[in-house]
């Protein structure tokens, strides 16, 4: 989908693609995975495909995207980063490294997943404590991490216009005699199957009614177009670590 965006958008050139050392697909055209052969062929040295690109957009794993951080700012190559599963340790470091090149960091790179965000905070700010948050997330059954990155990023945003700290109230699973809810707790449903690409809800439950704030996504297109937004936003950026908000101006 990356690739399919980036050979459509306008003033865009794709000049690199990789894989992992040894894949398949490594050699082989990699418009062909976006349904068109473009002539870039998919390539395996991170140093080789960074010296003809201004920014690179990583959706690998961790350890990947630390290796591909390190690789970027060392050459000056912008990176946008739309891995989840991160420890804190590692956030750290994405943070160390964008003090000499500019980062942009989300865990969901949809539009409309980042305008559900700037909803759940007024949403949770306005409710206030009077009301039960619960999310629940979906995605398909090879996704490997748990909660989603995008369903903890809306607990994060609801905890903090509440003034709670996540790692404190988070509640990631229920099962037995749990005992009476606790007021302050925010609760994690996970569901994994089939090819979902991804739904989101956040309820925020209250005596005598519910609010729920829903995103569903049917293509994970609005993630690529998404990123290459972020891309053109650091382009024009030299340092510093940028999420969706900063590239679609939702910050006050």
């Amino acid at each position: 989908m990356v690739i399919d965006a980036t050979l459509r958008a306008p003033g865009a050139r794709l000049v690199a693609a990789l894989e992992r050392k040894g894949d398949a697909h490594v050699g082989r055209d990699a418009g062909e995975l976006a349904g068109a052969p473009c002539g870039v062929r998919v390539g395996e040295d991170i140093a080789a495909a960074l010296r003809e690109c201004d920014v690179l957009i990583d959706f690998t794993r961790p350890e990947g995207t630390l290796a591909h951080l390190a690789a970027c700012a060392g050459a000056g190559v912008r990176l946008v980063i739309g891995t989840t599963g991160f420890t804190d340790t590692e956030r750290g470091r994405i943070a160390a490294a964008a003090s000499r090149i500019a980062v942009a960091m989300a865990p969901n790179f949809s539009v409309g997943v980042n305008v559900l965000l700037r909803l759940v905070e007024t949403a949770a700010r306005t409710l206030g404590a009077g009301y039960d948050v619960e999310i629940v997330e979906a995605h398909h059954r090879h996704k490997v991490d748990a909660p989603s990155g995008t369903a903890l990023r809306m607990g994060e945003v609801a905890a903090r216009a509440l003034g709670r700290d996540l790692r404190a109230c988070a509640i990631y699973g229920r099962e037995g005699v749990t005992g009476e809810r606790d007021d302050a707790t925010i609760g994690f449903a996970t569901v994994r199957g089939g090819d979902l690409v991804g739904e989101h809800t956040m309820l925020f439950i209250g005596a005598g009614e519910r609010l729920e704030l829903t995103h569903r996504a049917s293509s994970r297109a609005n993630f690529a177009t998404g990123a290459l937004r972020a891309a053109r936003f650091i382009l024009e950026r030299e340092s510093g670590l940028y999420d969706m908000a900063d590239v679609l101006g939702l910050k006050d």
